[in-house]
């Protein structure tokens, strides 16, 4: 795919792997619109890369992508790449049960509703050009659940699944779909999290984990596994039962502070 000279939409694009594609592409000469829910960290966002537009919006609400179509089919008519990037992760303990029915999915409504909202909001208009392409960024943890976030790798596993037929439905059009399944990345994301989790567990940098992605959509490939997320789809094959037992031990961390 050709990386320069496109329009792409990035959602939580303001921090962490979302901000980091738009510098990059950026650089690579498109020009970048990104979305999020906190406006402050949209306008630090445009301080960092000059050029760069923002709209205040959440991928989980219907209402909000519905109103982002017309703003972006209005004042950026040309957009032909969607990135579905935002994403929330949280770790839960089910056996506390102190999260209410409605927060207990919210990393559903925007990790996975969000992408199939967004899909079915921009399909129409990316179908009507030359060259384009979706991009749903799920998670390396598709492959195999981190058993204290048990909400966050339903979602997507679900979203991988989603974007596999995503694509089967769309291969007599010109939109390519691609899936970005980062590893452990540096972000804000991971710092919410106790560092004894994460413990002998690569991090990847964020610029680095975007560069694979970026070399990635350069080469067509579909499905982008940077860093240790390929071993994790390899390990989910061959030792499904080893991996997903080391994945489980942080659960014992989380049961030791009651």
């Amino acid at each position: 795919m050709n990386l320069s000279g496109n329009t792409i939409l990035i959602t939580g694009g303001s921090t962490g792997i979302g901000l980091e594609m738009a510098k990059q592409f950026t650089a690579l000469k498109n020009k970048v619109i990104v979305t999020g829910r906190n406006l402050d960290k949209l306008k630090k966002a445009t301080e960092v890369i000059p050029g760069l537009h923002t709209i205040q919006s959440d991928a989980g609400n219907p209402e909000h992508v519905k109103t982002l179509l017309k703003r972006i089919t209005t004042e950026f008519p040309d957009t032909n790449i969607i990135i579905n990037n935002a994403g929330i992760m949280w770790t839960i303990n089910l056996q506390k049960h102190d999260f209410s029915f409605e927060k207990l999915t919210t990393e559903i409504d925007i990790n996975l509703k969000g992408p199939i909202y967004m899909t079915e909001a921009f399909l129409s208009h990316l179908k009507g050009k030359s060259s384009a392409a979706i991009v749903n960024v799920s998670s390396g943890l598709a492959y195999v659940p981190l058993p204290i976030s048990p909400v966050y790798c339903a979602a997507k596993a679900a979203l991988h699944s989603y974007t596999q037929s995503l694509r089967a439905q769309l291969v007599n059009t010109k939109v390519q779909v691609f899936e970005l399944l980062p590893p452990a990345t540096e972000t804000e994301l991971l710092h919410s999290f106790d560092p004894n989790d994460s413990k002998g567990i690569p991090i990847m940098k964020t610029d680095k984990m975007v560069g694979k992605f970026i070399k990635g959509l350069s080469n067509d490939t579909l499905e982008i596994l940077p860093g240790q997320a390929s071993m994790l789809k390899f390990m989910s094959r061959f030792l499904p039962n080893f991996i997903f037992g080391q994945m489980s031990k942080s659960v014992s961390n989380m049961h030791s502070k009651g």
